[in-house]
């Protein structure tokens, strides 16, 4: 495994590379901007992280498909990911009855301009996990149904274990709020049932209408994994979400071990 990051990190892009530096570096600083600043200051890091995490995935993407491709992603996931949080924090479907405070701003339409890059940051990570624990969706008539199928849960799955994570810190600094508390550390667990319908229903529809095929798998579970990392430490040791934080650890955690050896 040691290896593989090696040369997973020795062959990234220099621009990737650039990115994903400044999005380590963000990361790290945002418990000094907390402690230098006071409450309120974790949202600019976590913005800029938002915004270096996804010119990192983008970077990606642009060196491993065609250009068509990349565009229609970079459209498609924030902006299905945009609707369905225009309609959730409205409806209450599929999600549960939530909104977002006035704490992150620029917004369209109530619902903060950083989230839709949050699901792109987030997603195609989550099909690397896909493609290398059940493969891309392949085959011919029913057969690629299924495999279609099972590879828009896996990367539903994995996607959503991102979210045991991040819902309660969001929460913790209330950029949303629950209308009702749930079981999940104030979350409720319809919550990750939406997550992973509507996840895994934009991963189905794009892999059935694009050759995604291609990706840059290592480099993107890296990204995954890092991810893993970073919540984990800064959600034991800064954020005082030491629930939250074993639980992540051990639902994405299980994601990106069994997605690295199976590459």
């Amino acid at each position: 495994m040691v290896l593989q990051l090696r040369h997973t990190l020795s062959g990234l892009p220099l621009t990737a590379t650039v990115f994903l530096t400044l999005w380590l570096l963000v990361m790290i600083l945002v418990p000094v901007l907390k402690w230098v600043w006071g409450d309120g200051a974790e949202r600019l890091g976590i913005s800029l992280g938002v915004v270096f995490q996804a010119a990192t995935i983008v970077v990606l993407l642009a060196v491993s498909l065609p250009p068509a491709v990349v565009v229609a992603i970079c459209i498609a996931v924030p902006g299905l990911g945009w609707l369905s949080e225009f309609i959730g924090c409205r409806t209450g479907i599929p999600f549960g009855r939530y909104h977002y405070t006035a704490v992150l701003q620029p917004q369209l339409l109530r619902v903060p301009a950083v989230i839709p890059l949050a699901w792109l940051m987030m997603m195609p990570p989550a099909w690397a996990v896909a493609a290398l624990l059940v493969g891309y969706p392949a085959g011919a008539g029913t057969a690629y149904l299924v495999s279609l199928v099972g590879f828009s849960a896996v990367s539903g799955a994995a996607f959503t274990a991102w979210d045991f994570f991040l819902d309660p810190q969001m929460v913790h600094w209330d950029f949303w709020r629950w209308d009702q508390r749930g079981a999940y550390f104030g979350i409720p667990l319809v919550n990750f049932a939406g997550w992973f319908l509507v996840s895994a229903l934009i991963s189905g529809v794009l892999f059935a209408l694009l050759p995604i095929a291609g990706l840059p798998l290592m480099a993107l579970l890296l990204i995954y994994a890092i991810t893993w990392v970073l919540e984990t430490i800064a959600q034991t040791f800064f954020w005082n979400l030491r629930g939250s934080a074993v639980v992540g650890f051990l639902i994405m955690g299980a994601f990106s071990v069994a997605a690295f050896l199976a590459g």
